[in-house]
């Protein structure tokens, strides 16, 4: 059995892309326009990384593809203190792998979110990083979608990503399965709604309104 884990020294890896308009929510173009998306993506992943450096249970890292080299993406690292970091090529479950393999090489267990999920709180981070600290293996942050917003490991293996149907309803049956599959004991947060399709929009508005420091809507 592996050493617990330090919940206080987890490290917490934000998954984004690159915010280029047209290039992320792409679903959701056709309501909010190119540029309304990218407002709608950037204002999700800044209210994200300041979630995960409110919890306070480690360092934090943004993950970004396809490159890191966006102004925006600098004032981020540079407000908030976080570093930057690109993802690897490959699918979806093999760059998720790879930050997971590599924020774990040094004896931390690791968390993994993306930045569509506003209702995202700093608790969530804080039971998760405790889940892990106990003595979990695993731990997963159902979605309502069937995928899950956050996921955390004392160790990552290959099998949890690959060859999964990523965006598809399955995606967090899939894991259970490979977890038990593994032998790993896991434990699970609340469910959460990650934003999207169109149908999300009705949602998305209350809860980023709710979230500190809200301004003007973003659509």
């Amino acid at each position: 059995m592996a050493a617990d884990v330090d919940a206080s020294r987890v490290t917490v890896l934000v998954f984004t892309r690159t915010p280029i308009a047209g290039r992320v929510k792409t679903r959701l173009v056709p309501a909010l326009g190119a540029h309304g998306a990218v407002r709608l993506h950037r204002t999700m992943l800044r209210r994200t990384v300041a979630c995960a450096v409110e919890a306070g249970i480690g360092r934090v890292e943004l993950w970004c593809a396809p490159s890191i080299e966006h102004p925006w993406l600098a004032e981020i690292a540079a407000t908030f203190g976080v570093a930057l970091e690109r993802q690897t090529d490959g699918d979806l479950g093999m760059r998720m792998h790879h930050a997971l393999r590599s924020a774990c090489a040094d004896g931390r267990g690791a968390l993994l979110v993306g930045s569509d999920c506003p209702g995202l709180q700093s608790e969530d981070l804080r039971q998760a990083a405790d889940a892990l600290g106990e003595g979990a293996d695993a731990v997963l942050g159902p979605a309502l979608d069937g995928g899950y917003y956050l996921v955390g490991v004392r160790r990552s293996d290959s099998s949890l990503f690959s060859g999964v149907e990523w965006g598809s309803a399955g995606v967090l049956d899939a894991t259970r399965e490979r977890l038990r599959a593994l032998g790993w004991r896991w434990r699970e947060l609340g469910v959460r709604r990650d934003v999207d399709r169109p149908e999300d929009l009705d949602a998305v508005q209350a809860l980023l309104d709710a979230a500190p420091g809200a301004k003007a809507p973003i659509f």
